[in-house]
C-alpha cells in the first residue's frame, strides 16, 4: 500500500490518495453539490441507505441541502473513489456546533463523522470497506489536533454498528438527537447509537 499527500497526487481536488494492492487507487476529494448531485441523489434514494434519512428528496433538494453544508465552516462533505468512479459518501463535523452536543460531553479534539457506502458494483471485493475506512480515517488524522471521532449511527442500523465496533470504536450508550427544524435543514429526531475511536486506535488504521 502507499499513500500520497494532496499535493501529491497529481489529480485536481485530490485531498488524499493511497493505492491498495489487489483493489486499486483510493482517493479522496471534497464532494462539489453542482458536479456530485446526481450520484448522491441516486444513492440516498434507495432502500439501503433509508438511515441517512434524505430517502424522499428530489435532486433539487439535495443540492441545496450540500450547498448548505458546503457554505459551512464546521461541517464537511467528500466523496471517496476507487479508481475514479465514487464509492463511499461521508461527512465531518465539529460536534460543538452540532445538535449531538446536547448529548454528550464534547471535548477538545473531537471530530464527528457520517458515513455511506454507495451501491455494490460487481463481485465483491475482499478488503473494500477497511480500505476507505483506513482513507477516511488517514485523511481525519491529518488534522495532528484531532484526538477522537465520534459517530452516531442510528440505532436501528445494527451493521454499521457492528462494522464502527469491529474497526475498534467504542460503543458507546443510545442517544436522542433532538430535532432540527431550520430555513436550510430539517432534522428528525433521530435515536442513535454513540461511538468513539481514539486516535491512538485510530492510528492503527491509517495507512502508513
Amino acid at each position: 500500500m502507499t499513500t500520497e499527500a494532496a499535493a501529491g497526487s497529481g489529480t485536481a481536488g485530490t485531498l488524499h490518495r493511497q493505492t491498495v494492492d489487489g483493489l486499486g487507487t483510493v482517493r479522496i476529494r471534497r464532494l462539489d453539490p453542482a458536479r456530485d448531485t446526481d450520484v448522491v441523489h441516486s444513492w440516498v434514494g434507495e432502500e439501503r441507505a433509508r438511515f441517512w434519512g434524505m430517502g424522499e428528496t428530489s435532486r433539487e433538494q439535495v443540492r441545496e441541502i450540500y450547498e448548505h453544508l458546503d457554505s459551512l465552516t464546521t461541517h464537511h462533505a467528500f466523496l471517496i473513489l476507487l479508481d475514479d468512479v465514487p464509492v463511499m459518501l461521508f461527512q465531518t463535523y465539529a460536534p460543538e456546533a452540532d445538535r449531538v452536543s446536547e448529548c454528550y460531553e464534547v471535548e477538545p479534539g473531537d471530530i464527528g463523522i457520517h458515513l455511506m457506502t454507495g451501491p455494490a458494483t460487481g463481485s465483491p471485493r475482499p478488503g473494500f470497506t477497511a480500505a476507505l475506512l483506513g482513507a477516511l480515517v488517514g485523511h481525519v488524522l491529518s488534522d495532528g489536533d484531532v484526538r477522537r471521532i465520534i459517530a452516531e449511527p442510528d440505532v436501528r442500523n445494527t451493521r454499521a454498528i457492528e462494522r464502527l465496533q469491529r474497526t475498534g470504536f467504542t460503543i458507546g450508550p443510545e442517544i436522542v438527537l433532538p430535532e432540527i427544524d431550520l430555513p436550510e435543514v430539517f432534522l428528525p429526531e433521530k435515536r442513535a447509537r454513540l461511538a468513539v475511536l481514539h486516535r491512538e486506535a485510530a492510528e492503527a488504521l491509517a495507512p502508513r
